[in-house]
């Protein structure tokens, strides 16, 4: 999952950043809302977690133009105000999901995953292929019942293969889909990552390089 995480709190932005990465996230951060729409109009993201209250275009602004795009991607609005009005006034500028400040980073993560699941098709929270299982939820992944140890870039290599469901994908898209926006496109991290997943899985193989197209998953 690619997320935009857009508050002006910039220890409060930084620090949820930090955690959703640990659970194989890529994040970009920005802290008001002329940087949103800028990323916005450059980089597909899953899901845009806007205050509504940022200085620059205001997070309610950032979700009008979202919702008035073609991106596709998800709003969760966070705010201090608690009210009904002010969720029911939020929910009305085309957001998703709302979320009140102080909030607990669990709950954070349950609906950010919850977002991501509106794909189209929906995806399960459980994947599962030649003998692979991913438990996006837990975070957990085994292969034929022997749990996996991943690190957060190689768990997230394997979530978006695996949502591929046996289509090569390039690197460019497993760059897009996996890493922020500091990733150099020119390193070859994604083929670094791939190696060491493929040797993680153990055999036979699974990952399989299509030449100067991409990597696909199967048997």
């Amino acid at each position: 999952m690619r997320v935009l995480m857009a508050d002006d709190e910039r220890v409060l932005a930084d620090m949820v950043a930090e955690g959703l990465r640990r659970l194989s996230m890529a994040v970009d951060v920005v802290y008001d809302g002329d940087s949103a729409l800028e990323r916005l109009a450059v980089n597909r993201y899953d899901v845009a977690v806007l205050d509504r209250d940022m200085p620059g275009q205001s997070g309610d602004e950032v979700c009008r133009w979202i919702a008035g795009s073609t991106t596709g991607t998800r709003v969760l609005l966070l705010t201090a105000a608690a009210g009904i009005r002010q969720r029911v006034e939020g929910l009305g500028l085309g957001a998703d999901d709302y979320l009140t400040k102080p909030f607990a980073f669990a709950e954070l993560v349950a609906r950010l995953q919850a977002l991501s699941r509106r794909s189209t098709p929906a995806l399960p929270p459980v994947l599962e292929q030649d003998g692979l299982v991913l438990d996006v939820t837990r975070h957990t992944a085994t292969r034929d019942g022997m749990p996996l140890s991943l690190s957060p870039k190689e768990y997230a290599v394997l979530h978006v293969l695996m949502r591929a469901g046996g289509r090569v994908v390039s690197a460019e898209d497993l760059l897009e889909q996996a890493w922020d926006e500091h990733a150099d496109p020119f390193t070859n991290t994604v083929r670094t990552t791939v190696m060491t997943l493929r040797r993680k899985l153990g055999d036979p193989p699974v990952i399989h390089t299509v030449p100067r197209v991409g990597y696909r998953l199967g048997a």
